[in-house]
Protein backbone atom coordinates (compact mmCIF):
# COMPACT_ATOMS: atom_id res chain seq x y z
CA UNK A 1 0.00 0.00 0.00
CA UNK A 2 1.38 3.36 -0.95
CA UNK A 3 1.47 6.77 0.45
CA UNK A 4 -1.92 7.90 -0.93
CA UNK A 5 -3.52 5.11 -1.02
CA UNK A 6 -2.79 5.21 3.45
CA UNK A 7 -4.41 8.83 3.63
CA UNK A 8 -7.38 7.07 1.49
CA UNK A 9 -7.97 3.88 3.34
CA UNK A 10 -7.12 5.25 7.01
CA UNK A 11 -6.98 8.52 7.48
CA UNK A 12 -10.26 10.21 5.18
CA UNK A 13 -12.93 7.58 7.29
CA UNK A 14 -14.02 10.48 9.70
CA UNK A 15 -16.98 12.56 7.71
CA UNK A 16 -16.54 16.14 8.07
CA UNK A 17 -18.77 17.26 10.63
CA UNK A 18 -17.54 20.99 11.72
CA UNK A 19 -19.40 23.53 9.50
CA UNK A 20 -16.25 25.66 9.80
CA UNK A 21 -13.87 23.27 7.61
CA UNK A 22 -14.09 24.44 4.44
CA UNK A 23 -11.64 21.86 2.81
CA UNK A 24 -10.30 19.05 4.73
CA UNK A 25 -8.11 16.16 3.84
CA UNK A 26 -7.18 15.81 -0.10
CA UNK A 27 -5.68 19.28 -1.21
CA UNK A 28 -2.06 21.27 -0.45
CA UNK A 29 -3.97 23.06 2.87
CA UNK A 30 -6.77 22.52 4.01
CA UNK A 31 -9.20 25.85 4.85
CA UNK A 32 -11.19 27.02 7.78
CA UNK A 33 -13.63 29.64 8.60
CA UNK A 34 -11.77 32.06 11.07
CA UNK A 35 -14.10 33.86 13.46
CA UNK A 36 -13.59 37.73 14.10
CA UNK A 37 -14.54 37.48 18.32
CA UNK A 38 -11.93 34.47 19.06
CA UNK A 39 -8.06 33.44 18.87
CA UNK A 40 -7.14 30.44 16.88
CA UNK A 41 -4.64 28.45 19.30
CA UNK A 42 -1.91 26.18 17.64
CA UNK A 43 0.41 23.80 19.39
CA UNK A 44 1.98 20.90 18.47
CA UNK A 45 3.63 17.83 19.64
CA UNK A 46 5.51 14.55 18.64
CA UNK A 47 5.85 11.63 20.22
CA UNK A 48 8.67 9.41 19.29
CA UNK A 49 8.90 5.99 19.77
CA UNK A 50 10.88 4.45 22.57
CA UNK A 51 10.96 7.71 23.98
CA UNK A 52 7.52 9.06 24.81
CA UNK A 53 6.03 5.42 24.84
CA UNK A 54 7.47 1.87 24.88
CA UNK A 55 8.04 0.41 21.62
CA UNK A 56 5.78 -2.18 22.40
CA UNK A 57 2.33 0.00 23.02
CA UNK A 58 -0.59 -0.60 21.28
CA UNK A 59 -1.39 1.58 18.32
CA UNK A 60 -5.16 2.59 19.67
CA UNK A 61 -3.00 3.75 22.77
CA UNK A 62 -0.58 5.53 20.62
CA UNK A 63 -3.22 7.51 18.49
CA UNK A 64 -4.98 8.32 21.71
CA UNK A 65 -1.99 9.48 23.75
CA UNK A 66 -0.69 11.85 20.35
CA UNK A 67 -4.33 13.58 20.33
CA UNK A 68 -4.65 13.92 23.69
CA UNK A 69 -1.15 15.39 24.55
CA UNK A 70 -2.28 18.23 22.20
CA UNK A 71 -5.48 18.81 23.59
CA UNK A 72 -4.21 19.10 27.11
CA UNK A 73 -2.16 21.97 25.32
CA UNK A 74 -5.41 23.41 24.59
CA UNK A 75 -7.32 22.83 27.44
CA UNK A 76 -4.92 24.64 29.11
CA UNK A 77 -5.21 27.55 27.18
CA UNK A 78 -8.91 27.56 27.91
CA UNK A 79 -9.40 27.02 24.01
CA UNK A 80 -12.44 24.98 22.90
CA UNK A 81 -10.03 22.41 20.39
CA UNK A 82 -11.58 22.09 16.59
CA UNK A 83 -9.16 20.34 13.85
CA UNK A 84 -6.21 18.18 13.86
CA UNK A 85 -3.49 17.56 11.79
CA UNK A 86 -1.80 13.93 11.78
CA UNK A 87 2.00 13.61 10.38
CA UNK A 88 2.96 9.71 11.31
CA UNK A 89 6.40 8.41 10.06
CA UNK A 90 6.02 4.80 9.45
CA UNK A 91 8.54 1.47 9.55
CA UNK A 92 5.99 -0.43 6.85
CA UNK A 93 2.39 -0.47 6.19
CA UNK A 94 0.23 -2.47 8.99
CA UNK A 95 -3.00 -2.33 8.21
CA UNK A 96 -4.01 -3.90 11.38
CA UNK A 97 -2.07 -1.52 13.10
CA UNK A 98 -3.38 1.66 11.22
CA UNK A 99 -6.57 0.73 11.71
CA UNK A 100 -5.98 0.36 15.64
CA UNK A 101 -4.14 3.84 15.69
CA UNK A 102 -6.75 5.96 13.64
CA UNK A 103 -9.51 3.89 15.83
CA UNK A 104 -7.53 5.48 18.75
CA UNK A 105 -7.72 8.84 16.44
CA UNK A 106 -11.08 8.79 16.40
CA UNK A 107 -12.20 8.27 19.42
CA UNK A 108 -11.33 11.59 20.73
CA UNK A 109 -11.57 13.22 18.03
CA UNK A 110 -15.46 12.75 17.86
CA UNK A 111 -15.89 12.67 21.63
CA UNK A 112 -14.64 16.52 21.40
CA UNK A 113 -16.05 17.39 18.20
CA UNK A 114 -12.53 17.60 16.56
CA UNK A 115 -12.33 17.52 12.73
CA UNK A 116 -8.79 15.58 11.01
CA UNK A 117 -7.99 18.17 8.26
CA UNK A 118 -4.86 17.19 7.14
CA UNK A 119 -1.28 15.85 7.93
CA UNK A 120 1.54 13.61 6.33
CA UNK A 121 2.81 9.88 5.62
CA UNK A 122 6.50 9.11 5.25
CA UNK A 123 8.82 6.19 5.55
CA UNK A 124 11.07 6.03 8.48
CA UNK A 125 11.36 5.01 12.42
CA UNK A 126 7.92 5.39 14.17
CA UNK A 127 6.66 9.04 15.28
CA UNK A 128 3.88 10.36 15.43
CA UNK A 129 3.60 14.44 15.10
CA UNK A 130 0.03 16.35 15.59
CA UNK A 131 -1.07 19.45 15.20
CA UNK A 132 -3.87 20.40 16.95
CA UNK A 133 -6.19 23.91 16.81
CA UNK A 134 -8.90 25.42 18.68
CA UNK A 135 -10.59 28.74 19.54
CA UNK A 136 -10.86 30.65 22.40
CA UNK A 137 -12.44 34.22 22.97
CA UNK A 138 -10.40 37.39 22.65
CA UNK A 139 -9.48 38.35 26.42
CA UNK A 140 -10.31 34.72 27.88
CA UNK A 141 -6.69 32.75 26.66
CA UNK A 142 -5.00 31.47 29.75
CA UNK A 143 -1.16 32.00 29.74
CA UNK A 144 1.79 31.17 31.97
CA UNK A 145 2.83 34.80 32.94
CA UNK A 146 -0.83 35.72 34.07
CA UNK A 147 -0.28 34.57 37.78
CA UNK A 148 0.33 37.80 40.36
CA UNK A 149 1.32 37.93 44.06
CA UNK A 150 -1.05 35.98 46.19
CA UNK A 151 -2.77 33.90 43.75
CA UNK A 152 -3.96 29.93 44.64
CA UNK A 153 -2.41 27.14 42.90
CA UNK A 154 -4.85 24.43 41.87
CA UNK A 155 -4.47 21.27 40.11
CA UNK A 156 -7.21 18.80 38.58
CA UNK A 157 -7.46 15.35 38.87
CA UNK A 158 -4.80 12.86 40.70
CA UNK A 159 -1.19 12.70 39.86
CA UNK A 160 1.73 10.25 39.81
CA UNK A 161 -0.40 7.08 38.20
CA UNK A 162 1.23 7.07 34.60
CA UNK A 163 4.78 7.56 36.38
CA UNK A 164 4.15 4.80 38.50
CA UNK A 165 3.09 2.53 35.16
CA UNK A 166 6.63 3.63 34.07
CA UNK A 167 8.17 2.45 37.01
CA UNK A 168 6.32 -0.75 37.07
CA UNK A 169 7.60 -0.89 33.66
CA UNK A 170 10.97 -0.75 34.41
CA UNK A 171 10.74 -3.20 37.13
CA UNK A 172 11.05 -0.67 39.53
CA UNK A 173 8.24 -1.59 41.29
CA UNK A 174 5.58 -4.30 41.75
CA UNK A 175 1.80 -3.76 41.12
CA UNK A 176 -0.93 -5.88 41.15
CA UNK A 177 -2.92 -6.78 37.70
CA UNK A 178 -5.65 -4.65 38.78
CA UNK A 179 -3.33 -2.15 39.66
CA UNK A 180 -1.22 -2.37 36.60
CA UNK A 181 -4.14 -2.49 34.60
CA UNK A 182 -5.40 1.26 35.81
CA UNK A 183 -1.78 2.63 36.05
CA UNK A 184 -1.42 1.47 32.23
CA UNK A 185 -4.82 3.31 31.22
CA UNK A 186 -3.66 6.33 33.17
CA UNK A 187 -0.57 6.27 31.25
CA UNK A 188 -1.59 5.41 27.57
CA UNK A 189 -4.75 6.36 27.89
CA UNK A 190 -4.60 10.28 29.59
CA UNK A 191 -8.18 12.28 29.12
CA UNK A 192 -7.65 15.80 28.27
CA UNK A 193 -9.37 18.23 30.74
CA UNK A 194 -10.39 20.66 28.14
CA UNK A 195 -14.24 21.41 30.25
CA UNK A 196 -12.09 22.07 33.14
CA UNK A 197 -9.62 24.59 30.98
CA UNK A 198 -13.00 25.67 29.21
CA UNK A 199 -14.58 26.80 32.71
CA UNK A 200 -11.23 28.08 34.89
CA UNK A 201 -11.06 30.45 31.67
CA UNK A 202 -13.28 32.24 33.51
CA UNK A 203 -11.55 32.52 36.64
CA UNK A 204 -7.99 31.63 36.30
CA UNK A 205 -4.94 33.86 35.69
CA UNK A 206 -2.82 31.54 34.25
CA UNK A 207 -2.41 27.87 33.92
CA UNK A 208 -0.27 24.98 32.55
CA UNK A 209 -0.71 21.43 31.49
CA UNK A 210 1.30 18.85 33.30
CA UNK A 211 3.40 16.95 30.81
CA UNK A 212 7.10 16.98 32.54
CA UNK A 213 6.24 16.62 36.02
CA UNK A 214 4.33 18.98 38.48
CA UNK A 215 7.15 20.39 39.94
CA UNK A 216 8.82 20.92 36.00
CA UNK A 217 5.93 22.29 34.95
CA UNK A 218 5.10 24.66 37.89
CA UNK A 219 8.10 26.06 37.47
CA UNK A 220 7.59 27.17 33.67
CA UNK A 221 4.55 28.98 35.42
CA UNK A 222 6.40 30.50 38.02
CA UNK A 223 9.13 31.29 36.10
CA UNK A 224 6.88 32.92 33.05
CA UNK A 225 5.16 34.94 35.90
CA UNK A 226 8.51 35.76 37.83
CA UNK A 227 7.46 34.80 40.70
CA UNK A 228 7.69 31.71 42.97
CA UNK A 229 5.55 29.63 44.84
CA UNK A 230 4.91 27.34 48.15
CA UNK A 231 3.46 24.07 47.86
CA UNK A 232 2.98 21.25 50.47
CA UNK A 233 3.29 17.71 49.61
CA UNK A 234 -0.34 17.03 51.85
CA UNK A 235 -1.67 18.81 49.72
CA UNK A 236 -1.14 17.72 46.78
CA UNK A 237 -3.58 14.76 45.19
CA UNK A 238 -1.35 11.74 44.88
CA UNK A 239 -3.03 9.12 43.47
CA UNK A 240 -3.68 6.25 46.58
CA UNK A 241 -1.77 3.25 44.90
CA UNK A 242 1.67 5.33 44.75
CA UNK A 243 1.38 6.00 48.41
CA UNK A 244 0.02 2.32 48.82
CA UNK A 245 3.10 1.13 47.12
CA UNK A 246 5.94 3.60 47.49
CA UNK A 247 5.22 4.87 51.07
CA UNK A 248 4.59 8.58 51.97
CA UNK A 249 8.05 10.10 50.90
CA UNK A 250 8.91 8.39 47.36
CA UNK A 251 5.18 8.81 46.47
CA UNK A 252 5.40 12.07 46.82
CA UNK A 253 9.16 12.11 44.71
CA UNK A 254 7.14 10.15 41.72
CA UNK A 255 4.08 12.52 41.83
CA UNK A 256 6.04 15.79 41.81
CA UNK A 257 9.02 14.47 39.15
CA UNK A 258 7.11 11.88 36.84
CA UNK A 259 5.17 13.39 34.29
CA UNK A 260 2.64 12.09 31.87
CA UNK A 261 -0.05 13.57 34.22
CA UNK A 262 -1.89 15.23 31.26
CA UNK A 263 -3.88 17.59 34.70
CA UNK A 264 -3.95 20.88 34.32
CA UNK A 265 -2.07 23.44 37.12
CA UNK A 266 -3.87 26.58 37.49
CA UNK A 267 -3.57 30.11 39.38
CA UNK A 268 -6.53 32.46 40.87
CA UNK A 269 -7.22 34.97 42.64
CA UNK A 270 -8.40 35.06 46.06
CA UNK A 271 -11.57 36.72 45.21
CA UNK A 272 -12.35 34.02 42.43
CA UNK A 273 -11.79 30.66 44.63
CA UNK A 274 -15.52 30.37 45.37
CA UNK A 275 -16.91 30.92 42.34
CA UNK A 276 -14.33 28.81 41.10
CA UNK A 277 -14.69 25.72 42.71
CA UNK A 278 -18.73 26.20 42.77
CA UNK A 279 -18.41 25.98 39.34
CA UNK A 280 -16.28 23.10 38.91
CA UNK A 281 -18.20 21.26 42.00
CA UNK A 282 -21.25 21.82 39.87
CA UNK A 283 -19.40 20.10 36.81
CA UNK A 284 -18.12 17.09 39.05
CA UNK A 285 -14.53 17.97 38.23
CA UNK A 286 -11.82 17.00 41.11
CA UNK A 287 -9.53 20.06 41.62
CA UNK A 288 -7.68 20.85 44.35
CA UNK A 289 -5.73 23.67 46.08
CA UNK A 290 -1.96 22.88 46.45
CA UNK A 291 -0.24 26.35 47.08
CA UNK A 292 0.33 29.91 46.49
CA UNK A 293 1.90 32.24 44.38
CA UNK A 294 4.84 34.89 46.11
CA UNK A 295 7.62 37.06 45.55
CA UNK A 296 10.17 35.39 46.38
CA UNK A 297 11.46 33.52 42.56
CA UNK A 298 11.97 30.26 44.68
CA UNK A 299 9.85 27.07 44.28
CA UNK A 300 9.74 25.80 47.73
CA UNK A 301 8.32 22.18 48.13
CA UNK A 302 7.25 21.31 51.64
CA UNK A 303 5.83 18.83 53.96
CA UNK A 304 3.98 20.37 56.89
CA UNK A 305 7.29 22.65 58.52
CA UNK A 306 9.79 20.42 56.71
CA UNK A 307 11.24 21.69 53.23
CA UNK A 308 11.83 19.76 50.93
CA UNK A 309 14.61 18.79 47.73
CA UNK A 310 14.54 17.20 44.61
CA UNK A 311 17.47 16.30 42.26
CA UNK A 312 15.53 16.46 39.29
CA UNK A 313 12.16 18.20 38.77
CA UNK A 314 10.95 15.88 35.94
CA UNK A 315 11.32 14.95 32.29
CA UNK A 316 13.60 17.58 29.58
CA UNK A 317 14.24 16.47 26.47
CA UNK A 318 18.50 16.45 25.68
CA UNK A 319 18.94 16.33 29.89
Amino acid sequence: MKEFEVIKEFFTAQPVNRKDVAMGIGDDCALIHASDHKYIAITTDTLVSGVHFPEDTPARAIGHKAVSVNLSDLAAMGAEPCWISVAITLPSVDSEWLAEFTAGIFELTEYFNVQLIGGDTTSGPLSVTITAQGTVPKGKALCRHGATNGDWVYVTGEIGEAGLALQALREQVVLSPREMQHAMEALNYPKPQVLAGQIIREYASSAIDISDGLLADVTHLCRASTLGVNIDVNDIPIAPVLIDRLGEEDAARLALTAGDDYQLIFTVPDTNRVALETELNHANIKTSCIGQMNTSQEINISRGDKLLSFAESGFEHFS
